[in-house]
């Protein structure tokens, strides 16, 4: 298959919106209502479900990893690549919500882990190590993304670290306001109601 048709299929695993279907499955109401308005997992978490927020975490982090092992599987390795990056893309702008997604942390976790997994694993440390430090998730976030570049570079894995790059800075864009309230002091802690 081409690059184009993996981009196309990792693009449309991203976008699916599992913080809104798990919130809206469970009764918990619209998640682009609650709290921050996100649809990740870090705002299912101040609906109160802790099960809820599990699995947004789980489902975000996977839809990326599946992205790159099945475009891996059938088209190699730069294919696995594009369409884990796709799939990031997919799920910070989905089509089925008006191109109005999430900041892709967990999707960006779990297609790092795919893509080279000590790099991954040494990301999804960073974060918990930030998170248990600052009980900031969006700190937490922009330490692992910043970081996850240096580390696929210094593991030798080019390709990896310009996929972490890109990912990286949309991270850092799409977390403009959380930067504003980190230097001003007033970015909310992990766990916090909406």
């Amino acid at each position: 298959m081409s690059a184009v048709l993996w981009i196309v299929i990792g693009y449309l695993i991203g976008s699916i919106p599992f913080g809104v279907v798990i919130t809206r499955a469970l009764g918990l109401g619209d998640l682009r209502s609650i709290g921050s308005g996100n649809i990740g997992a870090t705002n299912v978490l101040r609906t109160g479900h802790k099960g809820a927020a599990l699995a947004t975490l789980l489902l975000d982090s996977g839809k990326g990893a599946m992205a790159v092992l099945l475009a891996r599987y059938f088209g190699g390795e730069t294919a696995g690549i594009l369409a884990g990056a796709a799939a990031f893309l997919g799920h910070c702008f989905p089509v089925w919500l008006g191109f109005r997604g999430g900041k892709g942390v967990a999707t960006f976790l779990g297609t790092l882990i795919a893509m080279h997994w000590p790099v991954g694993l040494a990301a999804c440390a960073i974060w918990l190590a930030v998170a248990a430090i600052s009980r900031i998730s969006s700190l937490s976030a922009l330490v692992a993304a910043a970081s996850a570049p240096v580390l696929a570079l210094l593991l030798g894995r080019g390709q990896v670290a310009l996929a972490a790059l890109f990912m990286a800075a949309l991270i850092f864009q799409r977390h403009h306001a959380n930067i504003t309230r980190l230097l001003g002091g007033t970015e909310p802690k992990i766990g916090r109601k909406g």
